[in-house]
């Protein structure tokens, strides 16, 4: 999309109506489904896993730019078609598929969904929905025109204790909320410099297609493919784009967010190839019913993440946080971070990845991932069970299951239910496109440390122009 039609289309999206994320059209009931697979390595293998576990799917063709990653595929479902470019399988048999999966890096998340839904296709698509702002909203756009299922990839956002913390929220359980400070010390980043020369391309890798719609490069071992790009600017969207869209999610969800007005991010200055190692992320938004109207999040990633705050002191701590703590003077052994990531009723420890909601009435502490969140208040934590099982009969939600493999499907089996008119998706593209547009925000505003940065989400533009020119990709023809 060349950026004058992004600019253009904003003005246009900006009368669409915020929609509930619990909200989506569906089809006329079906029979069956038939499901065409692009990206079916790494991530996308439990994509395909998942999605063709619901007992009313067939997987009608599968799709990769890695000969190994289809021929693995292919095994497990040998009655499906294979291709290795998108464009020519959607363009062959899109008269016989119903949803397509996209499972690819970021930078092609886009290229393929937007194919596939101008044909009409309900789409699944991973997380971060598109690998820029225009992307996004074009997504969002053409889904809503199309009237089209679509659900983005953020599994957790089915799982019973981010449901319950978002009800808990909503109930008023710490009143209005004026801070969110969320964190993950992940390093989706690098601080290096980019490599030289280039490498012989594997030859079960087709290089060419998996750039994609990126600039042309020398291949590189272990730079890009299998499981790099995420560090990547023109690939992937950091940490921020991976862990962050999980963490993000429950509280944006809960607190009924849009974009923010402003966005600044404390990292090192850009080097043009990776994305910072360490980054503190702090957006101001509008208020809603259920913040206050100064409401800010913050966001910290990397290996010191999060940084000493007292919105993050937990009682009976002085606050070590679990990247920091030490054994006899030396860095804590990989045994002992195990056992404090997986150690559920050790409430004096931050967890290793989460989100601290600051009220009026107290805190909330949300874990990262299967746990109950916590409330605290002066201090203290409080018993809020009554509160919890109240939530439960309300909403009819059972008790937790402490078992990813059983909960996992559950955010892909709704989907294809929505496709057979079954069910609606709760992270549709609505949902998923304003989340996403936050996140991405977020990595520009990178380029820019120390630097604050004005939204204007009517406009769909920055005020500080130097910024405009990363909300649009340059598409090569390839």
């Amino acid at each position: 999309m060349k950026r004058r039609d992004f600019i253009k289309n904003t003005s246009a999206l900006s009368a669409i109506a915020i929609l509930p994320s619990f909200s989506n059209c569906k089809f006329e009931k079906k029979g069956r489904l038939k499901t065409a697979h692009i990206g079916v390595g790494g991530m996308g293998g439990e994509d395909l896993r998942d999605i063709s576990s619901h007992a009313l799917v067939d997987v009608t063709a599968l799709c990769d730019v890695d000969a190994n990653n289809l021929a693995a595929a292919k095994k497990l479902h040998p009655n499906a078609k294979t291709y290795s470019d998108y464009r020519k399988m959607l363009d062959k048999i899109g008269d016989s598929i119903d949803a397509v999966i996209v499972s690819t890096p970021d930078h092609t998340h886009a290229p393929a969904s937007l194919k596939a839904m101008n044909m009409g296709k309900s789409v699944y698509c991973q997380k971060p929905l598109t690998h820029h702002v225009s992307e996004a909203r074009a997504m969002r756009k053409l889904a809503e025109e199309k009237n089209l299922i679509t659900q983005m990839g953020i599994q957790v956002h089915s799982f019973y204790d981010y449901k319950l913390a978002t009800l808990l929220i909503q109930s008023g359980i710490i009143g209005k909320v004026n801070t969110v400070r969320a964190w993950s010390p992940k390093n989706w980043g690098y601080d290096g410099n980019a490599p030289l020369g280039n490498d012989p391309v594997p030859e079960t890798l087709d290089w060419n297609l998996w750039l994609g719609t990126s600039a042309e490069r020398p291949y590189k071992k272990d730079i890009y493919h299998p499981g790099n790009w995420r560090k990547l600017v023109d690939f992937g969207c950091g940490t921020l784009g991976d862990m962050g869209v999980h963490i993000f999610d429950t509280p944006y969800n809960a607190l009924e967010l849009d974009v923010p007005r402003t966005i600044t991010n404390k990292c090192r200055k850009p080097n043009g190839f990776g994305y910072p190692e360490t980054n503190i992320v702090t957006y101001e938004f509008p208020g809603t019913k259920y913040t206050t109207n100064d409401f800010k999040w913050v966001w910290y990633d990397g290996k010191r993440a999060p940084e000493d705050h007292q919105d993050l002191i937990l009682p009976g701590s002085e606050n070590k946080l679990p990247s920091k703590i030490k054994s006899n003077n030396k860095e804590a052994t990989l045994k002992d971070k195990i056992s404090l990531e997986t150690k559920l009723t050790d409430e004096s420890s931050l967890p290793e990845q989460g989100a601290m909601f600051i009220g009026e009435k107290g805190r909330l502490l949300l874990p990262h991932f299967m746990q109950l969140p916590k409330k605290i208040v002066d201090g203290k934590y409080v018993d809020i069970s009554k509160e919890i099982s109240a939530i439960e009969k309300a909403n009819n939600m059972g008790k937790p299951i402490r078992d990813y493999s059983s909960e996992g499907p559950k955010h892909y089996h709704q989907f294809v239910d929505a496709c057979l008119g079954n069910d609606t998706c709760s992270a549709p593209f609505s949902y998923a496109a304003r989340l996403t547009e936050t996140i991405l925000l977020g990595t520009i505003a990178g380029r820019f440390p120390g630097q604050t940065l004005n939204w204007n989400s009517e406009k769909g533009m920055f005020s500080e122009n130097a910024a405009n020119k990363y909300l649009v990709g340059k598409y090569r023809k390839f």
